[in-house]
């Protein structure tokens, strides 16, 4: 009888668990998505700062706010205590949506203030979530979940804003009435997280133990490693660049594609690409040993840049609708965006046995990131390169740039880690362990 219920997989306890947890993750970051990108989805075409247009400046201020975020939160995210990420994460909602409803009330373009404060509560949020689920047996599942949820939220975000602008609310007060609509679902899904159990034994022997990191162990991590993540940060730093503009300014990218935009339109793209996405980067957790699962992920990242490029191809060929685009080019940039998430770090760790924590690795790739967007925003700006009617022109050049820069940034990466002696190929057996109710 224990040999078969050995052989049967994971226990209905731990299957328990995992849907739990994959339901709290993504239901927590999707609500946080209503604090942060509704207010994309409208035009704010009733002013100018220094020649420059107010969703810019929204844009920029908001993620000038999450940069920051980000490069304090590589401190903060990894030597966080688990005990008070529930709290962290209330208090930074909370402080964002205050900061919503000062943009509501203070005219423009002062309000831009209130975003930066916005970003700078939001960027620490993922992870905060994300340490409630690394370092087990089925993390790839569970982080493919938790990234499903900014997918499908980004379009969802979009369209509640749209929506409540067809039914009257002004620009300025939308995206606090966005927030607000989603208070007490954000509420639920955190309590929801303050129930999920620390990783098992079997988890800690499949994935190593995730502990707090002082700023000698972060230093000595990168260091070992200094070459091959130099170039992953670098490719993700691309792949955020172009996320961030496909998301931020998709009315203007769909426009474009002359595309008329309904308040669904958004929500059903993003839906198609993050089913597929989440198939594909959810599944490497059932590949057990920890290197075949690392190089899987890495050809999903260039297989994700070369998916770009056909979809920009076709475009040109002529052979593909707008909304087909759209959904190809958002499958390209979102399968080696999400396979950083999910798998890279996290089989990087397991695979070499460090001390380390995917939020530490996320939150050093992510500040990079955000920080060559807002570059990207002023020099757009300051060139005056699809500033105007031409916005789908800049996007279109700006895909191939980052196509081209990402292969040269992976292939070399695959070869150091390759031949790198602490990713030797060594299968790590997952064990079967037998969870007993008491």
């Amino acid at each position: 009888m224990t040999a078969v219920a050995a052989r049967s997989g994971p226990s209905l306890r731990g299957l328990s668990v995992s849907s739990w947890s994959v339901v709290a993750a993504f239901g927590c970051y999707f609500c946080m998505y209503l604090f942060r990108k509704p207010f994309t989805a409208a035009r704010f075409e009733d002013g100018t700062l220094w020649g420059v247009g107010l969703k810019t400046i929204f844009v920029i201020a908001q993620v000038a706010g999450y940069t920051t975020s980000k490069f304090i939160g590589i401190r903060v995210v990894a030597q966080v205590r688990p005990h008070r990420r529930v709290f962290m994460l209330l208090g930074l909602v909370g402080l964002a949506e205050l900061a919503l409803v000062l943009f509501a009330v203070t005219p423009p373009p002062y309000n831009a203030v209130w975003l930066i404060g916005n970003g700078l509560s939001l960027g620490m949020v993922y992870g905060m979530v994300l340490g409630f689920l690394e370092g087990r047996r089925h993390t790839e599942a569970l982080t493919a979940g938790l990234c499903t949820s900014f997918i499908v939220a980004g379009g969802v975000a979009k369209s509640v804003g749209t929506e409540l602008l067809e039914k009257g609310v002004s620009e300025y007060l939308m995206p606090a009435a966005a927030g607000l609509l989603f208070a007490a679902p954000f509420l639920f899904f955190v309590w929801m997280l303050s129930r999920i159990p620390p990783p098992s034994a079997a988890d800690v022997a499949a994935r190593t133990e995730r502990v707090p990191m002082s700023a000698t162990d972060r230093w000595a991590f990168f260091c070992r490693y200094a070459i091959g993540l130099t170039l992953l940060v670098l490719m993700f730093l691309l792949i955020t660049i172009l996320r961030s503009v496909r998301d931020d300014f998709a009315p203007e990218i769909w426009s474009g594609l002359h595309e008329k935009i309904s308040p669904g339109l958004y929500a059903r793209s993003e839906t198609l690409v993050a089913v597929f996405v989440l198939l594909l980067n959810g599944s490497v957790v059932f590949v057990r040993n920890n290197r075949n699962a690392f190089f899987f992920a890495m050809a999903v990242a260039i297989g994700g840049v070369l998916l770009i490029a056909a979809a920009l191809l076709a475009l040109r060929a002529g052979v593909l609708s707008p909304f087909a685009f759209m959904v190809l080019h958002g499958l390209g940039v979102y399968l080696p965006y999400i396979a950083v998430h999910t798998t890279i770090f996290e089989r990087l760790i397991a695979m070499t046995r460090d001390r380390g924590t995917i939020g530490y690795l996320m939150y050093l790739a992510d500040s990079f990131g955000y920080l060559g967007y807002v570059v990207v925003l002023l020099t757009r700006n300051l060139t005056g390169f699809g500033t105007g009617d031409n916005f789908l022109g800049f996007f279109v050049g700006l895909s191939w740039g980052i196509v081209g820069l990402c292969l040269v940034s992976l292939i070399p990466c695959w070869w150091y880690f390759a031949v790198h002696p602490a990713a030797r190929p060594t299968a790590v057996a997952e064990p079967v362990l037998l969870e007993v109710q008491p």
